[in-house]
């Protein structure tokens, strides 16, 4: 008899969802002081491994009689979900728990579809785009969305449906059109497949997670019905819950009610920073904001933050950058979105002698400065916004637009590339995240990409699964897009999306060509694209290739770059749309 294939398989971190019963009857005869105790250890313990360098965790309210904890661990090695298990028996609050359950497993990526088997082929070209994709798969991020649903399964190997004696092609066609159900719900259910052969009692645990429980419900019940789960698969129990973040701790064990939401809208220590620095902005609801602390010389922080606004002008969520001299180099930068903000935050902690940030969410107003017993004025001369206004350059008001696009490259036929794309962004429409997907075209160039832009970053990588699919992928943006597939570029600029009236298009195109010719004299650069919409022509974006972030800022900060977007103002539809990398 033959023997049967097994898929290539890659493993990244080891999870433990450790789920726990709280003993109600003890808690309720326990004295103050043994509640306290239980409930600032067991916030501290969970605060520190949310906190964890490597990995992630989360706790959650378990629903119904099976358990009413759910801590959730995912780390590099087994010895550290080892030390977290013993550390939390080690605290007070377990001693008012008892161990419901526990499922031991490794997050994994098989090489079942074609596009993975490239991946586990040494001697296949090299697909950065893929790499990323497979490495989110095995390195996730635990999503903070409100529910989680757990269950353990294994492939069937009774006589009549044994998995395992299916030949390999098969098995891979059966696993295809499972997970072409799951990809339809991109941008509402996310899961975390791990795998537990020769780790715990089943073969695999999924953990799925969104912000409406049904959604979930309606992925399973889709899915009992393909073949792959409805003959070849057993399931163990099911485990639902709600996540809290730590601080909820008490209001849990308190019967009251706890929500994904950190508790309030502010940052209180970041409130402070901005009350004792003087910054007095309306900040808009939603906003975060970003201090920090640099030991370098002032003037030495200011020179490198004018080069950074530049860039983060470009986007409609930034709303002030700012160097303040309190003793020492202070960075301000307010942006509408958490998600912008952690984005600025990770070229801003590169900024010389940075070491200390203070991060977090704004009120609505933010401190007074007299009620931290110190006052100032904000220095106008730093005020990016205010000088713009002077040469009507993105002057207005932020629209607060942060969205996701995921770009990649082509060299297949462009009528086959066209094709399969409008089918994607067919599917794609069914989801409230979507905001387009298209095929455009180099205007002096036989280069085609795929641009495919959503409002969340999950359903961005999430849709990269499928796009990495897609006919003569070669390159994905931020990487070189000419010359050897996958050669970095360093900086890549893409993210400016121009709707051009029609009127004005050839005059827009000539535009281009002349801006063009000056970045080619420029230091850095590599090269840059006016690619065209091939369904529509007068949706445009530019791709920008630099040698390094600093080259392209130089850019960002000339004459020209200001007179071009200056002159846009009167040939486009809209502002041009600048957008997140996914």
């Amino acid at each position: 008899m033959p023997r049967r294939e097994p898929p290539r398989t890659e493993e990244g971190l080891y999870v433990l969802h450790d789920l726990r019963s709280v003993d109600w009857d003890a808690w309720r005869t326990a004295t103050d002081r043994d509640r306290e105790a239980a409930i600032e250890e067991g916030v501290a313990f969970l605060e520190r491994h949310a906190d964890s360098e490597e990995g992630d965790t989360a706790v959650f309210s378990v629903l119904g009689h099976k358990a009413d904890l759910l801590i959730l661990h995912l780390r590099p090695t087994l010895a550290e979900l080892d030390a977290a298990e013993r550390e939390f028996e080690g605290c007070a609050l377990a001693e008012f728990t008892d161990r419901a359950s526990s499922y031991l497993s490794v997050t994994e990526a098989s090489g079942y579809t074609e596009a993975a088997a490239d991946y586990f082929d040494p001697d296949a070209e090299a697909d950065p785009g893929l790499a990323r994709y497979m490495d989110s798969r095995i390195h996730p991020e635990l999503p903070e969305t409100e529910f989680v649903s757990f269950y353990p399964m294994s492939k069937r190997r009774d006589p009549e449906y044994n998995w395992y004696d299916l030949p390999f092609e098969q098995r891979r066609e059966l696993m295809a059109a499972h997970g072409d159900i799951g990809r339809e719900y991109a941008g509402k259910v996310t899961q975390i497949i791990s795998g537990s052969v020769g780790l715990d009692d089943w073969e695999w645990g999924v953990t799925l997670f969104a912000d409406d429980m049904t959604e979930i419900k309606h992925l399973l019940y889709e899915m009992r019905f393909d073949p792959s789960s409805s003959k070849y698969a057993e399931f163990g129990r099911f485990y639902t819950g709600r996540r809290f973040p730590p601080s909820q701790l008490e209001a849990f064990l308190a019967g009251e009610s706890v929500s994904v939401a950190e508790d309030g809208d502010a940052d209180t220590e970041l409130a402070e920073e901005f009350g004792r620095l003087g910054i007095e902005i309306d900040a808009p609801e939603g906003a975060h904001g970003l201090v920090l602390r640099s030991g370098a010389d002032v003037e030495t922080v200011r020179e490198e933050v004018d080069g950074l606004r530049g860039n983060f002008e470009h986007y409609d969520s930034h709303v002030l950058t700012e160097v303040k001299d309190d003793g020492e180099a202070v960075v301000v930068s307010v942006w509408e979105t958490e998600r912008a903000a952690d984005t600025a935050r990770g070229f801003l902690e590169e900024l010389p002698g940075v070491s200390e940030v203070t991060a977090g969410a704004l009120a609505a107003e933010a401190a007074d400065p007299e009620e931290t017993g110190e006052t100032g004025e904000a220095d106008k001369s730093d005020d990016i916004r205010g000088e713009l206004a002077d040469v009507d350059i993105y002057a207005g008001k932020p629209r607060g637009e942060d969205v996701y696009a995921m770009v990649l490259y082509s060299e297949a036929d462009l009528a086959e590339l066209t094709s399969e794309v409008e089918e994607l962004a067919e599917g794609f429409d069914r989801y409230d995240t979507h905001v387009k997907t298209a095929t455009y075209r180099a205007k002096d160039g036989d280069r085609s990409a795929v641009v495919s832009i959503w409002e969340t970053q999950d359903a961005a990588d999430t849709a990269g699964g499928f796009l990495a699919d897609l006919p003569g992928i070669v390159a994905r943006a931020g990487e070189r897009a000419g010359g050897h597939a996958g050669e970095e570029s360093g900086f890549g600029t893409m993210g400016m999306f121009y709707t051009v009236e029609s009127d004005y298009r050839e005059e827009f195109v000539e535009k281009f060509e002349v801006v063009g010719g000056l970045l080619e004299d420029m230091d850095g650069h590599h090269e840059t694209d006016l690619m065209v919409n091939v369904e529509d022509e007068d949706d445009m974006f530019i791709a920008s290739q630099w040698r390094s972030k600093e080259d392209a800022m130089a850019f960002f900060r000339s004459d020209a770059f200001r007179d071009t977007v200056q002159w846009g103002r009167d040939v486009l539809v809209d502002r041009p749309r600048h957008v997140f990398l996914a």
